[in-house]
């Protein structure tokens, strides 16, 4: 009955809406591919063992929405593509004590081995089980041995710190931490229930519980969405709010600005505005984290934000997002970075998986 009546909702949204067109599953298929081929083959993203890095604005974004994309477009599988990102965070899992951080302190002159050994922990555990590859449950096992058992960081992950909203800064670990329930809720039900991680998750729920009032309405989102599979990671109250919040923040034409969305008085280090019209990445994002929640009580304002959805996929099939931490070039493929992220939440929230 909930799925009807969202289908009626977003149908009379449309309807509300000039100009409203049905998104193209196929382009943003190609969009997808071809910018994750282009980040597999970049020289900057290469990585010991011929292996490349796994970056929070493409490829994982990518392997979230990419199997989402499957039915719609009748493939009977991963694609190459995909089976390119699979086959290398597998290997990166079995070469675990072998292979070289992401970010290697001598190489890079910052102390960021640590940071980037917990992140992409993290990263590759929700990859492989988000495809239920190989690999998975040792992926967990990694990013388990990692988290942090005691002090005021307990139940988070060490995490990467750029100083780059939004998965690289300051606040990043409880985004990270997030993406650990996520990676948890793609596990087999039989995983989740496991004594063996009974008391990982009670320290990673503690973690989430307590220090999610002081966090930005992106990272809430998707302590929000893990919480969808995972209900012990949150308190109902903590729910309730997260969802209060994301419908606040909507607006009027039904989208979500990512510019409204991060930490407080955020700026970026250029001196430039930030962007404040609805984007790909913050819509896509809120109406995912809504949908996937199981919210009954925001069935309104996800079928408008679908709807702008609908409204805003562009003719390279992608959805558009920008820098928050620099004014970027929109046509070279720094610039399309933030746009790689949004395309694929994009995809998420319009495919409702």
């Amino acid at each position: 009955m909930k799925t009807v009546m969202l289908a009626v909702l977003i149908a009379c949204a449309a309807q509300a809406q000039p100009g409203v067109k049905s998104w193209n599953r196929q382009s943003a298929a190609a969009y997808l591919d071809g910018r994750m081929g282009w980040w597999e083959e970049w020289p900057a993203a290469a990585r010991d063992r011929e292996t490349f890095c796994v970056s929070c604005h493409t490829s994982l974004p990518y392997a979230l929405a990419r199997p989402a994309l499957r039915t719609g477009l009748g493939e009977q599988g991963p694609s190459a593509i995909e089976r390119k990102i699979l086959d290398n965070t597998a290997r990166r899992v079995a070469l675990w004590n072998e292979v070289q951080p992401f970010y290697n302190d001598a190489k890079s002159g910052v102390p960021k081995s640590a940071e980037s050994r917990g992140a992409e922990a993290v990263l590759n555990a929700v990859i492989l089980a988000r495809y239920a590859a190989p690999g998975a449950a040792d992926a967990l096992r990694n990013m388990w041995a990692l988290q942090i058992k005691t002090g005021e960081k307990r139940g988070s992950w060490t995490w990467l710190n750029f100083h780059n909203e939004p998965w690289e800064a300051d606040d990043s670990a409880f985004w990270g931490a997030a993406l650990a329930g996520l990676a948890v809720g793609f596990a087999p039900e039989e995983y989740r229930a496991s004594p063996a991680i009974r008391e990982n998750l009670a320290l990673l729920a503690e973690y989430l519980q307590r220090e999610e009032g002081s966090q930005s309405t992106l990272n809430r989102a998707v302590a929000l969405w893990a919480s969808g599979q995972l209900p012990q990671l949150l308190k109902p109250e903590q729910r309730t709010a997260i969802v209060g919040d994301i419908t606040a923040q909507q607006r009027g034409d039904g989208g979500w600005s990512a510019s409204s969305l991060v930490v407080k008085d955020w700026k970026r280090k250029d001196g430039t505005p930030l962007d404040t019209a609805s984007d790909g990445y913050g819509t896509g994002l809120m109406v995912t984290a809504l949908r996937q929640s199981g919210t009954s009580s925001a069935q309104a304002q996800i079928a408008k934000g679908m709807a702008w959805l609908e409204r805003n996929q562009d003719g390279a099939g992608a959805w558009q997002a920008t820098s928050m931490n620099k004014q970027r070039d929109p046509a070279t493929d720094i610039g399309r970075l933030m746009s790689d992220a949004a395309t694929a939440y994009s995809v998420l929230a319009l495919s409702g998986r």
